[in-house]
């Protein structure tokens, strides 16, 4: 299994780049699509260096959430060129309280995790754990890794199971899902798009002032169903306007293809088979 690689020099293009640490969710999400194997953990700054640079022949990034919307990584992605959403995948979170072994749980005082983790396990931290200090981190490997290098006996995260394996914690709780779930969808980047499947997503970025909104809008949905619409920051100007627009179908079929080709303000980031 790869470790954290802070460079892109020993990265091949055999590989599937992720997010680390080592522990992630991320990384579970890279494991159940694509096995232990060919998987490297880089930070934010290499990941997507390296998929510029083509040193990396996917990467998986979470791009929105259901508790908190879009994630900072999916600007990173919409600076891109080049390089396509080739697959997605929705993944429902669930926690495990993690701690060096011999840890006894009144021991803990802190808990270290996401502060997505931190929002969806309050409910059960108010009941179970009122006391314990709530600190956070920037993914659920790297609180694991802080609680795995530390000294204190005190210490504990909120991740995947998997973490325990990785870091050598022990899951003192498992299955804490108490809040509100949440929902992660990941997308993978390549530089390959699919074919269709029959049962297709593509997903556009809109760039368009408020004067041209509503007719992109029109043409949008002339063309096809739309599934969701996350606005991002335009910029520019106050009145100029950016947003991810998921639709039904591939980009190959005639209605979609003929509104990329009259409407230069869409522009496709992949179509890819639709997981819900």
């Amino acid at each position: 299994m790869a470790v954290l690689a802070m460079g892109v020099s020993s990265v091949t293009s055999a590989q599937v780049g992720y997010l680390g640490p080592a522990g992630s969710w991320t990384h579970q999400a890279c494991m159940d699509l694509f096995g232990d194997e060919n998987l490297v953990a880089l930070d934010r700054e290499a990941l997507f260096k390296a998929l510029r640079a083509k040193t990396v022949a996917k990467a998986c990034v979470p791009v929105t959430t259901s508790v908190v919307g879009t994630t900072p990584y999916l600007d990173d992605v919409l600076a891109l060129d080049g390089v396509q959403v080739v697959a997605e995948y929705p993944k429902e979170l669930g926690y495990s309280l993690l701690a060096r072994p011999g840890t006894r749980r009144q021991d803990i005082r802190t808990v270290i995790a996401h502060p997505v983790a931190l929002e969806e396990v309050k409910p059960w931290l108010d009941k179970e754990m009122p006391d314990v200090e709530r600190r956070a981190a920037s993914s659920g490997g790297a609180a694991a890794k802080l609680v795995a290098e530390g000294t204190a006996s005190d210490l504990a995260a909120m991740g995947p199971p998997s973490a325990a394996r990785i870091y050598g914690l022990t899951p003192i709780v498992n299955g804490i899902e108490e809040g509100p779930h949440n929902t992660t969808r990941w997308w993978v980047l390549g530089h390959v798009p699919p074919a269709p499947s029959g049962s297709d997503k593509t997903s556009l970025l809109l760039t368009v002032d408020e004067t041209d909104f509503r007719r992109s809008l029109r043409a949008l949905a002339q063309a096809t169903q739309v599934l969701a619409i996350y606005e991002r920051p335009g910029k520019k100007s106050l009145d100029g306007h950016r947003y991810v627009v998921d639709i039904v179908g591939h980009a190959s079929q005639p209605e979609i293809a003929k509104l990329l080709a009259d409407h230069a303000e869409f522009r496709l980031l992949g179509s890819y088979p639709r997981r819900y």
